[in-house]
């Protein structure tokens, strides 16, 4: 190109040759998204960071099935079915010395919710310890089967 220094001129052809060309399109319509794809695998798993989403999870999952059992209590409570099923116990139960199984007294809002309470805290510590146990097992059988693949897909 005349009047153009050397240097000039290369990086007009390398900006040439790196431009990226737009397909035509209509006047005021937009072009087609593309979408950029990428094959990964998952080769490791790191047991310390599955661990601690295992347990928050676990945690956050017993804390809703407590209230979700304190709620699911009072409103049976509210019903009466514990005192219409108690009575029914009762009246089956009772023998001629005393009185028949006082349902109501067994199944109290204390007694249930610490019975929930710790099915809860054993379900933390099982939840948490299996999926650590997991990510031991993923991370072997990775070694062996190279993980698993995944494609992943953007949108641009």
């Amino acid at each position: 190109v005349p009047g153009q220094s050397g240097q000039a001129a290369q990086s007009g052809h390398q900006q040439a040759a790196t431009a990226v060309r737009r397909p035509r399109t209509a006047a005021g319509a937009r072009p087609a998204p593309r979408t950029r794809k990428a094959r990964l695998r998952v080769a490791r798993v790191d047991p310390w960071s599955v661990m601690k989403v295992s347990f928050l999870l676990a945690i956050a999952l017993g804390i809703c099935t407590v209230i979700a059992v304190a709620v699911l209590w009072m409103v049976m409570d509210a019903m009466g079915v514990f005192g219409a099923v108690g009575g029914t116990i009762s009246d089956a139960t009772e023998s001629q010395e005393g009185s028949g199984f006082d349902l109501e007294s067994f199944l109290s809002l204390p007694r249930v919710l610490g019975f929930t309470g710790l099915i809860a805290v054993i379900n933390v510590v099982l939840a948490t310890a299996l999926a650590t146990l997991g990510a031991f097992i993923y991370n072997l059988s990775a070694g062996f089967v190279g993980g698993v693949e995944l494609t992943l897909a953007e949108d641009e």
